[in-house]
């Protein structure tokens, strides 16, 4: 990232790279943004977290004003390939100085230099549905969450190809230790899905503590499949109030992750066989997860009106790399006419999928028709493939310029899944 300041207009803000003896005024004007008390600012937290050269602040009259930094991760495309990303968080404005541009001031220097790496995607986690279009943004996972009546539930349908398989309760230490391998295999085959830092298993384990979470050990379960492998991990915690003698355990569920279907069916039988337990909350899982499915009775898992929304949200920056990277579910050529104030992928993009699942894009001049056209941030929505052509189609989001252009991409970028990110940033 380019050092030195950025003017943001002519009352004497400036856009800068937070130096490491300012972390801890960052830190305060981070909690303050996030209508938290200032604190003493965590400058140990935030130097743990915070890579160099990354942390922009938005300075005035030698105060931090406003707060932004990024990251780099990896995050899942559909067909299995992972792509680095630059991935945006801790944006803050103060109350104080609202409407002045420092948000739009911070995201375009910050693009630039993501830009400048190589990166070809952003990400990042809206607070606010209506700030980050503007930006190239779109919705590009979502995210439900479910209540589980145990008692209504009954079995759990479970592969046979699970069957066989045991489970074990680890220690903080074990989970350290085994849960980053179960993860990566994981997130390997989900789209959407992103890496996990070091530092984020410190947190999760334990090992060290984040001021900003009350830490409490879990539980947490290993399951092995029937070869001996470790497969999937559930993290949770119970409540076990008994009135009259009778137990009404409410189990919460706080880590799942499994590396495939047979090893999360399993996963959620252990949970709902626990002993004593009312009812499983399960704050995020992905948005057409077949666990209702799983029940003997389906009715009795239900949304739990908390967790229903759209979660992380991509800009493309580069579009031949992002769509040369990803898998493709039919053959075809399809050219897009994206619109970018930004400029990143303003133009036209032929997008050329082959029988086998690989595909290529490619930046085309105007002397080719295009099919389909949108904004980049519905670019940003279609490269995870996290809506249906159609229904942007219908809402639209998108609009086709030939014939047959719609049906043509949607037949491309079918996915028999919708993307999901577990993971907070």
């Amino acid at each position: 990232m380019a050092t030195g300041t950025t003017p943001s207009g002519g009352d004497g803000i400036e856009i800068r790279v937070v130096e490491d003896a300012e972390l801890a005024d960052w830190g305060k004007a981070l909690a303050s943004g996030f209508m938290h008390g200032k604190g003493d600012g965590n400058a140990d937290s935030v130097r743990r977290a915070v890579d160099p050269g990354r942390a922009l602040g938005a300075v005035h009259r030698g105060r931090f004003v406003g707060t932004f930094r990024s990251l780099d991760r990896e995050i899942t495309l559909p067909g299995g390939t992972a792509l680095g990303a630059n991935a945006v968080t801790n944006v803050t404005v103060s109350a104080t100085h609202r409407r002045r541009g420092l948000l739009t001031a911070m995201m375009t220097r910050d693009l630039a230099a993501a830009a400048e790496r190589g990166s070809a995607i952003a990400v990042l986690i809206a607070a606010e549905y209506r700030i980050y279009g503007r930006y190239g943004f779109g919705p590009a996972t979502a995210r439900r969450g479910y209540s589980i009546d145990a008692l209504r539930a009954g079995n759990v349908r479970v592969p046979a190809e699970a069957e066989g398989g045991s489970f074990e309760l680890l220690t903080m230490d074990e989970w350290r230790k085994i849960g980053p391998e179960v993860h990566d295999r994981f997130r390997r085959n989900q789209p959407g899905a992103i890496n996990r830092r070091p530092l984020e298993w410190q947190y999760r384990t334990g090992a060290e503590r984040n001021p900003d979470d009350g830490w409490k050990e879990p539980l947490v379960a290993l399951y092995r499949d029937p070869e001996d492998r470790p497969a999937g991990l559930l993290a949770y915690e119970a409540e076990d109030p008994w009135t009259n003698m009778l137990a009404k355990s409410k189990v919460r569920v706080r880590d799942h992750i499994a590396v495939d279907q047979a090893a999360s069916a399993a996963l959620w039988r252990y949970a709902l066989s626990i002993d004593w337990i009312d009812r499983l909350e399960i704050p995020t899982i992905a948005p057409d997860d077949p666990l209702p499915l799983l029940l003997d009775d389906p009715r009795a898992c239900v949304d739990n009106g908390d967790s229903c929304a759209d979660f992380m949200w991509l800009r493309v920056l580069d579009a031949p790399t992002a769509f040369s990277a990803r898998g493709y579910a039919a053959p075809g050529r399809v050219v897009l006419q994206v619109s970018d104030r930004m400029g990143y992928v303003d133009g036209r993009f032929a997008i050329e999928a082959a029988a086998d699942g690989t595909g290529r894009c490619t930046a085309v001049g105007p002397d080719q028709p295009a099919d389909v056209a949108m904004d980049a941030s519905v670019l940003g929505t279609l490269c995870l493939s996290s809506e249906p052509v159609p229904r942007l189609h219908a809402a639209g989001l998108l609009t086709e310029l030939r014939p047959g252009g719609v049906p043509r991409l949607a037949a491309l970028l079918h996915t028999d899944f919708r993307p999901w990110c577990p993971d907070s940033f």
